[in-house]
This record gives C-alpha cells, sequence and structure tokens, in this order.
C-alpha cells in the first residue's frame, strides 16, 4: 500500500479465551455449545454475597503466554472493576486489570515482504468476559435475546503498540499469535466460537503543506476472521481519507473525539456508533473482593520451563536442519507442535527429509482434513509411513501405486509389506521384460512414432500410457521414460 496518499497507523487488541475447564473466578464450565445460560452460578451472575475466586490455571496460562510474548512480568499486581452498563454484563462491571497489568513491555516478530519487523506489546492483561446477545428478527420486531454462560470465561488480552502500519502486516500479526498460543496449548484460539476476538484501533497519517495531519482514531470492534479485520482496516482508512478531504483537510484536531464502529461483513463496510470512552468513563478502582498478586522468580521460573521451543525458533531450525523452503517450513509449523513432531520422526525413519515433507503435506494433511482431526488422531504412526516410503523406494512403486497403498493402509489397517503384497503389487523391474513392452507397444502406436520423429516431442505420451496400461501401471516412471527414449531414437 504504499502508493497510497496517507499511511495508516494500526494497534491491535486482541481478546482470547484461555483453554481452562472452568471460569476465572467462579467453577462454571467454559464448554462451548452449552443450552443458553446453563452455565452460571450467583458468582458469573453477580447476585448479592457471592465471592469470587480466581483460578490459578488461568493465571498460569496468562503468564506462560506473556513471557512467550517477551513481557515484563510484574511482581506485584491486583484486580479492578470495570464499570459500565449493558444488557449481557449482568454484575454492570467487569473484572479487570487497570494500572497495575500483571504484565507489559513485549514484543512479537512477524515477516513482512520487507524481512522480520518486530511489533511492541504496551501489555497482556487478565479479565473476564461478559455475556452474549443474539438479536433476532422475530414476531412483532427485532428481539434480543441474551446469553450469560460466556460470562466470566477468562480472557488474556493483548495490547499492540501502533506499529503496524498495512492491513496485511495485521493479518500476519493475528496469524503469528494465534500459532503462537495454539503451540503452547494457551487457547484453541478458534475465531468462529469466539475464542480469539479482535478490536483494530486505525487512524492515518496525511501529508500537507503544514506537515503532517492525524485523523481521529477509530476502534473497529469483534472481528472474528483474519479476513475480516484486512477488509475493515482497509475501508475504515480509505474512509478517514475521503472524510478529511471532505472536511476541507482539518481533521487531526485535538478536540475531535475518537470514535467506536462495527463491521458489516456483508456490505464490506465500517459503521461508526458512539464516541470511544475514555479511561476515565468507566471508573476503574481495586475489586474489594479479590486479593493481590504476588508473583516471585519461582513462579516465572516454573511457568518459563513449560514454554519449550517456540515456533519462530522452530522454523528456522526447520530450514536449516531439513533444507525446507520457508513456505513449506511454515505450512508445517502451522498445523502445531504434534505435527512438527511426527514430520521430524518421518523424516528420520524414511531418512529423506524432502520425501517425508511431501507425503506429510499432501496425503495425511489432507487425510486429516477429510477427517476435521489432527494428526494425533491420525491411525498410521510415523514409523508405518517411514515404512511405505523406504518400500517404494527400494520396490520402484510408482507415486500412484503407493498412494494405493496408503490409502489402503488408513482405512483398513496393516503394514506397507502386507499391504503391497495383498493388492497383488509386483514392480515391473526387469529391463528385458520393461523393453519387450515399449517394443509392443510402439509397433502398436505407429503414429505416435512417427509423430514424436516429426518432432511432436508430446507423441510419446501415447505411447508411453499403453505401456503403463500393460503393467497396470507397476512399470517405475522413470525406468519408462528411459527405455522408451533409447527404442525412439533407435527407430
Amino acid at each position: 500500500m504504499a502508493d497510497l496518499p496517507y499511511r495508516i497507523v494500526i494497534g491491535l487488541e486482541v481478546h482470547v479465551q484461555l483453554l481452562t475447564q472452568t471460569k476465572l473466578f467462579c467453577g462454571c464450565s467454559t464448554r462451548f455449545g452449552q443450552p443458553p445460560n446453563s452455565a452460571t452460578c450467583p458468582v458469573c451472575l453477580g447476585l448479592p454475597g457471592a465471592l469470587p475466586v480466581m483460578n490459578r490455571r488461568a493465571f498460569d496460562l496468562a503468564v506462560k503466554a506473556a513471557l512467550a510474548l517477551n513481557c515484563r512480568i510484574a511482581s506485584f499486581t491486583k484486580w479492578d472493576r470495570k464499570n459500565y452498563y449493558y444488557p449481557d454484563l449482568p454484575k454492570n462491571y467487569q473484572i479487570s486489570q487497570y494500572d497495575l497489568p500483571f504484565s507489559s513491555d513485549g514484543h512479537l516478530d512477524i515477516q513482512t515482504p520487507e524481512g522480520t519487523k518486530r511489533i511492541g506489546i504496551i501489555r497482556a492483561h487478565l479479565e473476564e468476559d461478559a455475556g452474549k446477545l443474539l438479536h433476532e428478527e422475530g414476531g412483532s420486531g427485532k428481539d434480543s435475546l441474551v446469553d450469560l454462560n460466556r460470562t466470566g470465561t477468562p480472557l488474556l488480552e493483548i495490547v499492540s503498540q501502533p506499529e503496524l502500519s498495512a492491513p496485511e502486516e495485521a493479518k500476519a500479526y493475528l496469524e503469528e499469535l494465534r500459532l503462537l498460543l495454539k503451540a503452547l496449548e494457551i487457547s484453541d484460539c478458534e475465531m468462529q466460537e469466539g475464542s480469539l476476538r479482535c478490536d483494530a484501533n486505525v487512524n492515518i497519517h496525511v501529508p500537507h503543506a503544514d506537515g503532517v495531519a492525524a485523523t481521529p482514531i477509530v476502534e473497529v470492534k469483534n472481528l472474528n476472521s483474519f479476513r475480516a479485520v484486512e477488509r475493515a482496516i482497509k475501508f475504515e482508512a480509505n474512509r478517514q481519507y475521503g472524510q478529511f478531504q471532505s472536511d476541507g483537510k482539518k481533521l487531526g484536531d485535538r478536540g475531535v473525539s475518537k470514535a467506536t464502529a462495527g463491521w458489516d461483513d456483508v456490505r464490506g463496510v465500517t459503521v461508526v456508533q458512539r464516541r470511544k470512552e475514555e479511561a476515565s468513563d468507566y471508573r476503574y478502582f481495586p475489586d474489594p473482593d479479590l486479593v493481590p498478586i504476588e508473583v516471585d522468580s519461582a513462579w516465572i521460573a516454573e511457568v518459563r520451563a513449560l514454554l519449550g521451543e517456540l515456533p519462530a525458533a522452530q522454523r528456522t531450525r526447520l530450514q536449516s536442519q531439513y533444507a525446507l523452503s520457508a513456505y513449506d517450513t511454515e505450512v508445517i509449523t502451522r498445523q502445531g507442535r504434534p505435527f512438527v513432531a511426527y514430520f521430524e520422526e518421518l523424516a528420520r525413519g524414511c531418512g529423506d527429509a524432502a520425501e517425508a515433507k511431501n507425503w506429510l503435506t499432501n496425503e495425511i494433511l489432507q487425510t486429516l482434513n477429510d477427517r476435521k482431526s489432527d494428526v494425533r488422531a491420525f491411525p498410521q504412526p510415523a514409523d508405518a509411513i517411514a515404512e511405505l516410503i523406504r518400500e517404494a523406494k527400494a520396490t520402484g512403486l510408482n507415486k500412484q501405486r503407493a498412494r494405493d497403498v496408503y490409502a489402503h493402509m488408513v482405512s483398513e489397517g496393516g503394514t506397507a509389506k502386507e499391504v503391497i503384497k495383498k493388492l497383488g503389487f509386483t514392480p515391473v523391474t526387469d529391463e528385458g521384460q520393461l523393453r519387450d513392452i515399449v517394443r509392443r507397444a510402439m509397433a502398436a502406436n505407429a503414429k505416435a512414432v512417427t509423430d514424436f520423429k516429426n518432432g511432436k516431442v508430446k507423441a510419446a505420451d501415447a505411447i508411453k500410457g499403453a505401456v503403463m496400461r500393460e503393467t497396470k501401471g507397476m512399470a517405475r516412471t522413470e525406468m519408462v521414460q528411459q527405455i522408451l527414449l533409447e527404442e525412439l531414437q533407435r527407430a
């Protein structure tokens, strides 16, 4: 977007639902898809006399995420009440963190066409989620239903510095963040279930004769797909520039309020809804029912030990160790740590990293996608597929027959050797036998031979096809190609 007459400035606020079985301050289930208002209790409904108790696992997961984001962990943190009214907020306040978040000053590196770009993380803090409003058409008009199951679910809010300068960078940031959080099993990051949501703060800087004019920041709320984030930012930047032009290039006045907008995905437009609240509007104060938390170095060390190899380091190592392309490495690491472990075991077992990558990213990944499962549920262990790769090489089994063996192994079970024998896949590898078959195919396709000699190279494909049909696909393709070329040159 370098040819635009303005510079986009983007900061993202990402809300991530932590992978806990129960809510942040009570024992209600966080399982998605339960009947409306069935996963509630006096604590998350804010009934009189109910007292919250912090979920230790949620805090551990939050610290784990903050460490992976290179954040500084505070030794002392507290809980605050963020006061506002909304129909899906039963207490009329949200338990969050204001001036003393548990972590701050981190960063996340992303890949852009220009190279690696470091995006600062202002803070990552814990808070509870609100409920959900369902707007339906019904009866005499629009009805709104309230489902409070999500109320009290633990959220990690990750706030970036306004250092993203293109919609594509925002998408890359979210993809890298999602990969990191899924790899560490901090969240499932299922955007369609609401466990990863994004608000984008967007404004533009427009160069002009007197310097640079900055438009007021607009926060585009609750974007629930990476594509929506890209489209919304692009539209909002263009909308702000149009407004800037129509207002006589006077925006950037400090008296102009920030605003909140919604994203209409069907129409592809942002809709400015209201003035954006400032911190003072929420009347924060320390929650009197929750004690502050003190984090010591031993706790941090305990959580840090669970991080393991992070995705960025993993990508670098795989490219170097297995001579993979950046694209192939990205495909493998994007599937998560179990998938990477399967690849490495497969590469060691078959002794050919390139072939292991081909089988994994083509056949196996396709099977997993068809079954809507991950590699942990794959019926064949890595050593079984490694055996198939070794057997295909040793016997000269062509790719199609090897795929047939693979399909049978996945659906019916059995080892590669057993399935090859069961299916009667005996490769034709005798050169003399294969040469006789090639000569017969040439005699039966005299026109193709003539066309080849007249410069029509593709005419040889008809002869090769005849050879493969006679051998029932059991001839090694490279061997057929070589013998056919020799015989055509002699003809």
